[in-house]
């Protein structure tokens, strides 16, 4: 199972949700694949809840059992690599890890902002794209406030916006062509990445490409079943449709 992006540490985060999710599913191994906690939000004013501790416990609890978690640092948890190699509890700090699902197939598990060119060479666009960002959730927050009262599901803006706008496809088309470069030069058949907030999986330059999505609006996991297939899930207490479902069914 692969879960990334949950940004504990902002009031966006559906970690309530995740922790049902978790509740709910067993897996063999567990990867947190970056961004997990957001550092750059608890350096500017503290918010971390009772929902945020429950999370933290429960991975606790799960890495005290029978399953594997590997912790991949991101870039919003870049102050979690001094630790990499680490082992907290049963979690394993590390910056990127290799999966071989079921058939046989190699892939190569890690966050993905070192592939994204913004983060490397502008950081401090980085970070003002960030806040415009959580500037963004919370308009959305009471635009959904008014669609629940009126009855219809959740609704995305951003992810609207990302779907729309030519420069937002562009950058997440060559982000995807990016990290999925590298899993091939490395010869690995497929990566598992996270950090731009859109779940996904298709093949990109003849390799197997898997998103994971967030846990600040999409409420989306990766999870691979006995047979090594591998697919999208959404978790359906935070985000309005009543059972849970594939990614491609809900959006068809």
């Amino acid at each position: 199972m692969w879960v990334s992006d949950v940004h504990l540490g902002t009031r966006g985060s559906k970690a309530t949700a995740l922790h049902e999710f978790l509740r709910s599913n067993k897996t063999e191994c567990l990867y947190l694949n970056g961004d997990i906690i957001d550092g750059w939000a608890l350096k500017k004013s503290w918010y971390w809840d009772s929902a945020h501790n429950d999370l933290a416990r429960r991975v606790l609890k799960i890495a005290g059992q029978d399953t594997q978690v590997f912790l991949v640092c991101g870039n919003h948890d870049e102050f979690l690599r001094p630790w990499i190699g680490s082992d907290f509890g049963g979690v394993r700090i590390v910056d990127e890890a290799e999966h071989v699902t079921a058939d046989g197939r190699r892939m190569l598990v890690l966050h993905g902002d070192r592939f994204d060119a913004v983060v490397r060479s502008a950081p401090w666009l980085a970070h003002l794209g960030d806040w415009a960002y959580r500037a963004l959730l919370v308009v959305n927050s009471g635009f959904n406030w008014a669609r629940r009262r009126l009855g219809y599901p959740y609704w995305s803006l951003s992810l609207f916006l990302k779907q729309k706008v030519k420069s937002a496809v562009a950058y997440m088309q060559s982000f995807e062509d990016a990290v999925a470069q590298e899993a091939k030069r490395r010869g690995f058949d497929g990566v598992m990445c996270g950090h731009i907030h859109k779940a996904e999986i298709r093949e990109v330059a003849g390799i197997q490409y898997h998103n994971s999505g967030d846990w600040v609006e999409s409420c989306t996991a990766l999870v691979e079943d006995f047979d090594g297939r591998i697919e999208i899930l959404r978790w359906p207490a935070a985000c309005a449709p009543a059972r849970r479902e594939s990614l491609g069914k809900m959006l068809a």
